[in-house]
């Protein structure tokens, strides 16, 4: 897409339509997202900004986040994503698919015949009474509305993109009048009365109301895009300060990204300060190997991650996000250690994010020791990762090339064809990195150029690296993490030859050095543990431990012969298990983290995981049925169902609570001939704000007891099944919330025989 320039910039990306992909895992990705977006029917994308106009919808609106209030966030995200693909392929049906877009859009506009246009519903109701002064949000609701700025972001992203992808005036009027038609609902409102709209997620309005002054001129878009400056997280930042714990991560990305694009409208330098620490922070402080943060969409402390390893770890969109971040920081910043990050995430969370046969995505990339990936359907969900997913695959030629009027860098390593029109160069990038350490640059065209050719020397490249330009080796003065320099004129044949040897090594928990993660190269390695319905995951070392008298890693593997970046622990118990890029991870149960022993370590500590290991047993021989909640085939087998509910994790373990009157219920097997508990497993510690019954049949259950639970982090409550209820095999077991109250989270229910149970 048209880049916006700045002569105060040190470099700006390629357009899409310079870029080309031409193999390997990227190019695969991307195929996968091009299909996917053909596949989507506009229409139905469609259907409910028709319906709020007055106009009748032209086939039905699909269904997940589409049939909730956050209805047209699918719609922004798909028009950004077609025009990136537009750009990146050149296929005209996806230009077909814009144009068609903004042409229903624009007649929306018109019926309504003000400026508005959305899918919200009650978008006008809603932002009629913010208008006023009433003012209502709990964090994710703003006036009963889940988010709708953040709705209204995507919507204005799309239009902005199409009006720089293909020039269409059509596309920034519509943009531009439903910016006008929200300068005035704020209008009137007051500095406070703005940060009370700000308790709620508000996507980067204050980003898409700056690139209107970048596109326009239009100096009210920037006076309000400045409004949109929510002192509770900037202004901490801005002192250098890091507020991020307890905060959902994915919502305060985007205001970083806006204050980047307001940098470049003002030159305000503390803007850019700002940015600058807040990268810094989630990079180096929040995020895990895989370039990934936040755990059930929160930061937690910074540095302290070895607890918060869950099914829900590292939200797809906040890595979306950081890319984002990441590609305007460079712009003003050119360092290599933003291009390494980049690497990281694009590698071991983007790439490894999608579904290599389906091209389905991920909302979460599982970090828990024995999780696995859970691909959305693409047709049923549209979550808000849906929607990024859409963007993320289109985009990757934006990430690998960066140029100033004299100096090209080489961000990323992935073969592709640039097109460098001011300089008449054409460069081809061959490479099948990272299955290979050779990556050969030919300058093709007819020109001559001069300018200096910047290559990513990786951080992690601790062998060093080799580059010979037309078969003459070069010195290289500078260590990892910077750019190598080769200033020259470059002729039509020259070729560059880069080695960069990859290593084994091992990254450390912050908070824990005994817990590591494999990396070779660049690459994050997933121990693969088998299927994800194995019956052995519920053993306490299904995962196992690494006993070794010392952390260095080419002692604990043995490569696999024939397959690039496989390898085969040697020190695992009880087992060992073959290590594959997590990217490649499709379909089973993996861990990227290894808890290590020495010796005399795990004389100390294995009494306790045998013990753990006898616990599970017997409970199993007491057990009639089991449900593991906040997974879905258990959930279904067992007949879930519910109102007011959430799911939640720890570590590998899902878990459901109701809140405010809420309630759910799952249907157990029984046994009427004898006396039963029903044992439901709650977090050790008990929860604020609980106020609960359990009802078995209908009738209130008793309380019984607290015992252990098979962790140290959890805690079994057992309840006395009423006999007389006990007419069949089964029983429908309920958690009812109290009003303003909540459930505790509830891991697992099991009914078992009452006296073995309590022979435990």
């Amino acid at each position: 897409m048209k880049v916006v320039s700045d002569p105060r910039m040190k470099a700006l990306p390629f357009d899409l339509k310079d870029v080309e992909i031409t193999d390997g895992p990227f190019r695969l990705a991307l195929e996968l997202d091009h299909k996917y977006l053909l596949e989507l029917d506009c229409n139905r994308l469609l259907a409910r900004f028709r319906e709020y106009a007055g106009l009748k919808p032209k086939a039905p609106h699909y269904d997940g986040w589409e049939a909730s209030t956050l209805s047209g966030h699918s719609l922004g995200h798909y028009l950004s994503a077609c025009c990136m693909m537009y750009d990146a392929t050149g296929d005209e049906a996806l230009k077909h698919r814009i144009e068609y877009i903004f042409d229903e859009l624009e007649a929306c506009q018109s019926a309504h015949g003000d400026g508005y246009v959305s899918a919200i519903p009650r978008g006008r109701e809603l932002f009629a009474e913010v208008a006023s002064g009433n003012i209502r949000s709990k964090g994710f609701d703003l006036n009963d509305g889940w988010a709708p700025l953040y709705t209204l972001h995507k919507l204005m992203a799309g239009l902005r993109d199409a009006y720089r992808t293909i020039g269409s005036n059509k596309a920034l009027a519509i943009e531009t009048g439903l910016a006008d038609w929200l300068k005035q609902v704020f209008i009137n409102l007051s500095d406070e009365q703005m940060q009370d709209i700000m308790r709620c997620e508000f996507g980067g309005m204050n980003e898409v109301l700056a690139d209107i002054y970048l596109d326009t001129s239009d100096e009210d878009a920037l006076a309000l895009a400045a409004r949109f400056y929510h002192h509770d997280v900037l202004d901490p930042l801005a002192e250098s300060k890091d507020c991020l714990k307890g905060k959902h991560a994915n919502t305060q990305i985007p205001k970083l990204i806006g204050l980047l694009k307001q940098y470049q409208c003002t030159g305000d330098e503390s803007l850019l300060k700002t940015a600058k620490f807040f990268w810094d922070r989630v990079v180096n402080h929040h995020s895990y190997v895989t370039g990934g943060n936040s755990n059930g969409e929160y930061f937690g402390s910074p540095d302290s991650l070895n607890d918060r390893l869950s099914l829900s770890t590292t939200e797809t969109c906040n890595t979306y996000n950081m890319l984002k971040l990441s590609a305007l920081l460079f712009q003003w910043d050119t360092s290599a250690e933003i291009a390494d990050y980049c690497e990281r995430a694009l590698y071991n969370h983007i790439l490894a994010s999608i579904d290599p046969e389906t091209g389905g995505v991920c909302y979460f990339l599982s970090l828990a020791m024995g999780g696995y990936k859970n691909f959305q359907d693409k047709f049923n969900h549209f979550t808000c990762c849906v929607g990024t997913g859409m963007e993320n695959h289109a985009s990757y030629g934006g990430q690998i090339y960066f140029h100033s009027a004299d100096t090209l860098y080489i961000n990323q390593f992935i073969p592709s064809r640039l097109n460098w029109r001011e300089k008449g160069i054409l460069l081809l990038q061959e490479t099948s990195y990272p299955n290979d350490h050779k990556i050969n640059f030919h300058i093709l065209g007819d020109l001559s150029a001069s300018f200096t050719f910047c290559i990513r020397y990786p951080n992690w490249a601790q062998r060093g690296i080799d580059v010979k330009i037309n078969g003459v080796n070069q010195s290289i003065e500078v260590g990892p993490g910077h750019f190598v320099q080769f200033d020259r004129v470059w002729n039509p044949g020259d070729l560059i030859e880069l080695s960069i040897p990859m290593s084994l090594r091992i990254e450390t928990m912050p908070d824990n050095p005994s817990r590591v993660a494999v990396m070779h190269g660049p690459l994050v390695l997933a121990g693969d543990l088998g299927p994800v319905n194995d019956p052995a995951a519920s053993h306490p070392l299904y995962v196992p431990v690494l006993i070794s008298p010392s952390l260095q890693i080419d002692s604990w593997v043995e490569p696999v012969s024939g397959a690039p970046n496989n390898f085969r622990t040697v020190i695992g118990h009880p087992r060992n298990v073959t290590l594959v890029p997590l990217y490649q991870m499709v379909g089973g149960r993996y861990s990227v983290y290894w808890d290590v022993f020495s010796l005399s370590e795990w004389a100390m500590r294995e009494p306790e995981y045998t013990s753990a290991i006898e616990q599970v047993r017997g409970l199993e021989q007491c057990t009639v049925d089991y449900v593991q909640l906040g997974e879905m085939q258990p959930e279904r087998d067992h007949q879930f169902d519910g109102d007011m509910i959430y799911l939640a994790s720890l570590n590998i373990r899902g878990c459901r609570y109701a809140v405010n009157g809420g309630w759910f219920s799952v249907v157990l097997k029984g046994d009427p001939e004898k006396p039963m508990f029903l044992v439901a497993t709650y977090l050790a510690e008990p929860e604020p704000d609980c106020d609960f019954s359990v009802f078995i049949n209908g009738m209130e259950a008793e309380f019984v007891a607290t015992e252990p639970a098979e962790s140290p982090s959890l805690r079994n409550v057992s309840y006395l099944v009423p006999e007389d209820t006990m007419k069949s095999d089964v029983m429908t077991v309920k958690f009812q919330a109290a009003a303003g109250k909540r459930t505790p989270k509830v891991y697992g229910l099991r009914t078992v025989i009452r006296n073995l149970y309590e022979t435990l």
